[in-house]
């Protein structure tokens, strides 16, 4: 059974940073994309960030260009979002997903095939 596990989500003031870790079993992904998504309340499920299965291909959105990052460590099968500058409209669930086939970010939820449970971030000010 294929399970993504995110964690280090919390609870932090504007201007702070988090790391979310995301750690799959089940399978490898090695050479799948993995990516984040976020929800906040009302809206839509959105990208955040990718990363090709080799690491060469990184895509992050606009919204937090600048402050997010990618990174993915094969050898434990864990992808991680760096986040900094936390602002209030970060708020939201954030979800790790992989792609079952394919080593290329895509930025549309319907192209990923596992997905975590989500972890809570929350950002006041």
């Amino acid at each position: 059974q294929v399970q993504l596990v995110e964690s280090g989500g919390g609870l932090v003031q504007a201007g702070g940073s988090l790391r979310l870790s995301c750690a799959a079993s089940g399978r490898t992904f090695t050479n799948n994309a993995m990516g984040w998504f976020r929800q906040a309340p009302g809206k839509e499920r959105e990208f955040v960030a990718g990363i090709s299965w080799s690491g060469s291909m990184i895509v992050i959105a606009d919204t937090v260009k600048g402050r997010f990052t990618i990174s993915r460590d094969n050898a434990k099968n864990t992808v991680y979002l760096q986040m900094n500058s936390l602002k209030p409209e970060d708020t939201a669930v954030y979800f790790c997903a992989a792609r079952s086939l394919g080593g290329l970010v895509r930025r549309t939820a319907d192209e990923y095939d596992y997905w975590g449970q989500g972890t809570q971030v929350t950002v006041f000010a």
